[in-house]
């Protein structure tokens, strides 16, 4: 385990860039062009951006991101 003393400030800026990340992730993965082995990617990264950005953010924050996941024939 690793930790990470960071003042408000800092706080602030990685939740702006969870958010910006996770809102990029969830724009692509609605994108039809996108292969399903890459979507599969997309979600795993989207997983791990989650998880930090529930470390540190209002859980009322959180509920606007979390994710189910959609099976279709084992597709996302």
């Amino acid at each position: 385990m690793i930790g990470l003393l960071i003042d408000q400030k800092e706080v602030k800026e990685l939740e702006y860039l969870l958010k910006r990340e996770m809102d990029e992730i969830l724009f692509d993965v609605e994108d039809k062009r996108i292969d399903h082995i890459v979507k599969r990617a997309m979600e795993e990264r989207y997983q791990i951006l989650f998880r930090l950005f529930k470390r540190i953010a209002d859980p009322t924050d959180c509920t606007r991101y979390i994710r189910t996941k959609k099976y279709k024939n084992n597709t996302y």
